[in-house]
């Protein structure tokens, strides 16, 4: 017996960014779908269809911050980075976070819904602009919003449309353990970033309360796990916070996981937030720390903030908008 498709033609018209080429072809046909598709992606369709409106934005030198209206007028934050030959996507994928990392404002509101593969996709697509690199580090957890954020990737990288390349594409994650075993399964190279920022569970469960479930062991052994399976290297990004995670101990423990291995660590600084709590290290003290970490042959980085003075930074991104929609 022949299987009915899920999907009408009403919903294809209607919002055709949640589907691959496939799903189309399989409801209005192939060439059809493939003239759609290519519209979508390549050219500037000549049929408004239902899509996130633009609120407003804000620019401060290379940095863009893009604030989508949804059509249930919640609120989401996407940043864009200018770089020489394109630029970044900082992609959301949640409306709020149920994470509740001290040092981010994303969560300040708790979690509000996940957003779909269509609302994923168009942050890139309604920005307008040439994106050489996709990362999904806006707000949200994308692991706790999977099947839409899959979906999502496998929207962007259809060889029909926008055809973006795999290893262009960054998923940064806190690793909720049974979700980072999901993606090691797929069939999908993308760079995988973990958000450790902690080298015990003490003090993980003090920067990442949410997290506490997940032992940090079974989170770093996921994510080699993943370095091993792909054969790529997984960066590891670690906020140092003073008198939280800065100490000689925390150093061995990170030496002690990460030595030989395919790893890089991303030392991050703190942007300011509405938390007064957190008291930034100085730049020697980062410094420091990261020439321990060198001296025992580690691979570390230290990343460079874009967009503080607008609130588009790491941990910036809020919904702020949601509060006043409510």
């Amino acid at each position: 017996m022949k299987k009915l498709n899920k999907y009408t033609p009403i919903d294809i018209w209607d919002d055709p960014y949640r589907f691959t080429c496939k799903e189309i072809m399989e409801v209005i046909g192939e060439s059809e779908a493939k003239v759609l598709y290519s519209s979508l992606y390549k050219h500037s369709p000549k049929k408004k269809y239902r899509t996130m409106s633009l609120k407003t934005v804000y620019k401060d030198c290379d940095t863009e911050k893009y604030v989508f209206e949804l059509s249930d007028g919640k609120c989401i934050e996407t940043v864009f980075i200018k770089r020489r030959d394109g630029g970044t996507a900082c992609v959301s994928t949640q409306v709020g976070c149920s994470v509740g990392c001290i040092f981010c404002e994303s969560g300040r509101n708790g979690f509000v819904r996940n957003l779909t593969p269509s609302e994923i996709v168009q942050q890139v697509v309604l920005l307008r602009r040439k994106v050489n690199r996709i990362v999904f580090m806006g707000m949200g957890e994308p692991l706790f919003n999977y099947d839409n954020f899959i979906k999502a990737i496998h929207i962007l990288r259809d060889r029909n449309g926008m055809n973006f390349p795999t290893d262009g594409i960054t998923v940064s994650t806190v690793g909720p353990v049974e979700q980072l075993k999901k993606l090691r399964e797929e069939h999908l190279k993308i760079q995988l970033t973990i958000s450790l920022h902690a080298a015990t569970q003490a003090a993980r469960n003090r920067i990442i309360p949410n997290m506490h479930i997940y032992d940090i062991n079974d989170v770093v052994n996921g994510a080699l796990s993943y370095a091993e399976r792909h054969n790529r290297k997984v960066v590891f990004a670690y906020l140092l916070l003073q008198g939280i995670n800065d100490k000689p101990s925390d150093v061995r423990q990170l030496v002690k996981w990460f030595g030989g291995k395919n790893v890089m660590l991303n030392l991050l600084e703190y942007n300011p937030t509405s938390n007064t709590q957190i008291k930034k290290p100085a730049k020697q003290e980062m410094a420091a720390f990261k020439q321990q970490l060198e001296r025992a042959g580690l691979e570390v980085t230290m990343r460079i903030s874009h967009g503080s003075k607008i609130k588009a930074a790491c941990g910036q991104l809020a919904n702020k908008y949601n509060k006043i929609i409510e």
